[in-house]
């Protein structure tokens, strides 16, 4: 089955949850071992977001003389 593309707000939000679990000290370690692999796996696709955020950025900058500029942002 397909993983579900969520929004970055939504991955976001999931993360904190993860964090809570954890931090609270409630569950057993195959538990947290498991959160905290859905933990990475979630900051990844969140950096995966928002590298491709910052790549559109820089090509919606593009120049008249098709050089690129990365500034202010």
């Amino acid at each position: 089955m397909p993983k579900k593309d969520v929004s970055f707000e939504e991955a976001i939000s999931k993360l904190e949850e993860i964090v809570d679990k954890l931090e609270s000290g409630e569950v057993d370690l195959d538990e947290s071992l498991k959160l905290y692999e859905e933990g990475m796996k979630t900051a990844k696709d969140c950096d995966d977001k928002v590298k491709k955020a910052e790549a559109k950025i820089v090509k919606l900058k593009e120049e008249n003389d098709g050089t690129f500029t990365e500034e202010n942002y």
